[in-house]
């Protein structure tokens, strides 16, 4: 693995595991009012068009990171809809 895709994993696993706190919390507390629905619609739509980016050009860091933060993203949507 070259320098510049270490970089970009790296990157990615911070970037992406940063919304794992705020799914943890959501779960423990039963509650997602602080959570703008709005964003997590065009923050989803727009993670969906980064992992598309990226499986076109074939890109690691991109697909994984945009893979798992468009997961964590889906379940704070679900959770969003299901404590309203």
């Amino acid at each position: 693995m070259d320098f510049i895709t270490g970089l970009g994993l790296v990157a990615a696993t911070l970037t992406t595991f940063s919304f794992l706190p705020q799914l943890l919390k959501i779960w423990q507390t039963k509650s997602a009012k602080d959570v703008s629905f709005v964003m997590l619609i065009f923050f989803n739509a727009g993670i969906l068009l980064w992992l598309i980016y990226g499986l076109y050009l074939s890109a690691l860091p991109i697909i994984l990171a945009n893979g798992i933060t468009l997961f964590f993203n889906l379940i704070i949507l679900v959770l969003k809809i299901k404590y309203k």
